[in-house]
């Protein structure tokens, strides 16, 4: 069984990376995006300050009251939350420009009955930028059912191979080929790929954050797989 995923919250160094790393993919400006499972619009009030018009789509009613709320306070006329019933999308056909989706593939019930429906959203051409979990990175970061270990980071477990993997997961993992043939199974190019350095959000001392951070996690992205939280991917319709 899939569990829900946990969104990153506002102003999380993963926010602004994937921000930074997407911004040197595509051109935002003027462009229709879908942000496909927004979670509480974290990442999605941050794209809107890159010039586009986007609709927020999720399964959680919760996550999108606390958007609606943040776009009506902050008074964010470019985005749209739209609630989104796991099967389809509320959007006509080849209607968005770019659609972005963070930490989401590993946690739908059906990867081909997302991606079948985010490619009829996309226009002929049209971009995508994903993300999801690495297996490459020595914790399991969306945790395990395993017995003895309740903790949710557990080191080494996300190296397993996959039918032990996907037995006690809580979540999918991928490797940069899992992730690239399912994109192209689907119908899309690959442009490009990379692995999101781990941001270090999860430790709680400022002090400690800092040093891991300077010392081994300072740049956007990596070559290293085992420093990476993410693979990050590029592509587009065809």
């Amino acid at each position: 069984m899939i569990a829900r995923g946990k969104p990153a919250a506002y102003g999380q160094e993963i926010v602004q990376r994937r921000f930074r790393l997407a911004r040197q993919l595509a051109s935002f400006e003027n462009k229709s995006v879908l942000d496909f499972g927004c979670g509480n619009g974290a990442q999605t009030v941050q794209f809107a300050k890159a010039g586009c018009k986007i609709i927020a789509v999720d399964i959680d009613a919760d996550d999108l009251k606390t958007l609606h709320r943040f776009v009506d306070e902050e008074k964010i006329c470019t985005i749209q939350p739209l609630r989104y019933d796991g099967a389809h999308l509320p959007l006509a056909e080849a209607s968005m420009d770019l659609v972005l989706s963070f930490e989401v593939l590993e946690h739908v019930p059906d990867e081909a009955v997302a991606l079948q429906e985010i490619h009829r959203v996309l226009k002929p051409g049209g971009e995508i930028i994903f993300s999801v979990p690495n297996k490459g990175w020595i914790f399991e970061t969306h945790g395990a059912r395993l017995p003895l270990l309740p903790w949710n980071r557990v080191p080494f477990f996300s190296w397993l191979p996959h039918f032990i993997h996907r037995r006690f997961a809580k979540a999918r993992i991928y490797r940069k080929r899992d992730i690239v043939g399912l994109l192209q199974r689907h119908g899309f190019e690959i442009l490009s790929t990379q692995y999101i350095t781990a941001p270090m959000d999860v430790i709680k001392s400022p002090r400690l954050k800092q040093l891991a951070r300077s010392l081994c996690f300072r740049e956007d992205a990596t070559r290293r797989s085992f420093l990476a939280t993410a693979i990050l991917v590029h592509g587009r319709k065809v």
